[in-house]
């Protein structure tokens, strides 16, 4: 089975502009991706898929694979087809990993990968929720499932509802989920899916997977355990990056 890695690496940011290119500890943010998605025993290629000549310049000289994309694309999905599309090599599955997030763990993504068959339209990873905090947050992807694994769906608010519970024993009486950002998509199912129109509950909720679901396409979900990464979206995020590596032995 052949699987390209996608790194998704947009300079337009509204929060923190050309954030794959900033610096942590002499490696730009994009150079530690790459560098994780390298670690990874069953991408069979990895490629940083950008809007810009200035991140593609980077790339390639660091040694690595780019591709420069539309500056159109409304989503990563989008940008990952295109990197599928452009690349002169046939993928079974592609998987987008993301950009801002410099200590993925490769072990997640093998994860992810070590569950992909012919059968699988799309996959992607869950983990369960252990604090109400992350369980009451918007910022966090919350998703049931069916007795197959699949996801059913995925909401902002906390779901499922513990009917007859004080929310704050909610924990102790149901199992939640929480949405980890890294999908695999079929190559097919990636041409077909970013070809939908927006959708009444991805407009609602914001959450892209939601126009996948209610197109009929499934999901199939995977457990992980590892600790989650530090997502990088802010110059204060980078900070916090910055003070993680140097705590490290091997940075």
């Amino acid at each position: 089975m052949k699987i390209l890695g996608v790194i998704p690496a947009r300079f337009a940011s509204s929060r923190f502009p050309g954030k794959p290119l900033a610096d942590l500890l002499g490696k730009s943010m994009v150079h530690r991706v790459y560098l994780q998605c390298k670690k990874s025993k069953f991408l069979t290629e990895i490629v940083v898929a950008t809007d810009h000549q200035k991140i593609y310049d980077h790339v390639i000289g660091f040694g690595g694979n780019a591709v420069i994309t539309s500056e159109q694309h409304p989503s990563g999905t989008d940008r990952c087809r295109e990197a599928m599309e452009l690349h002169s090599n046939q993928f079974d599955f592609v998987v987008n990993i993301q950009g801002d997030e410099p200590f993925i763990d490769p072990q997640q993504i093998d994860l992810l990968c070590r569950s992909l068959d012919a059968t699988t339209e799309l996959a992607t990873l869950i983990q369960k929720i252990i604090t109400m905090e992350q369980l009451l947050s918007p910022g966090e992807a919350k998703v049931v499932l069916n007795n197959k694994l699949e996801a059913m769906y995925f909401s902002r608010s906390p779901i499922p509802f513990v009917q007859k519970i004080n929310q704050k024993d909610w924990l102790d009486h149901t199992q939640f989920y929480r949405h980890v950002g890294l999908y695999a998509y079929r190559n097919d199912i990636l041409k077909k899916i970013t070809q939908l129109p927006v959708s009444t509950l991805e407009k609602a909720e914001s959450l892209e997977q939601l126009r996948w679901i209610e197109n009929g396409f499934k999901i199939k979900t995977v457990e992980t355990d590892s600790e989650e990464g530090l997502c990088i979206d802010t110059p204060e995020d980078l900070l916090r990056a910055i003070d993680h590596l140097r705590k490290l032995k091997d940075h």
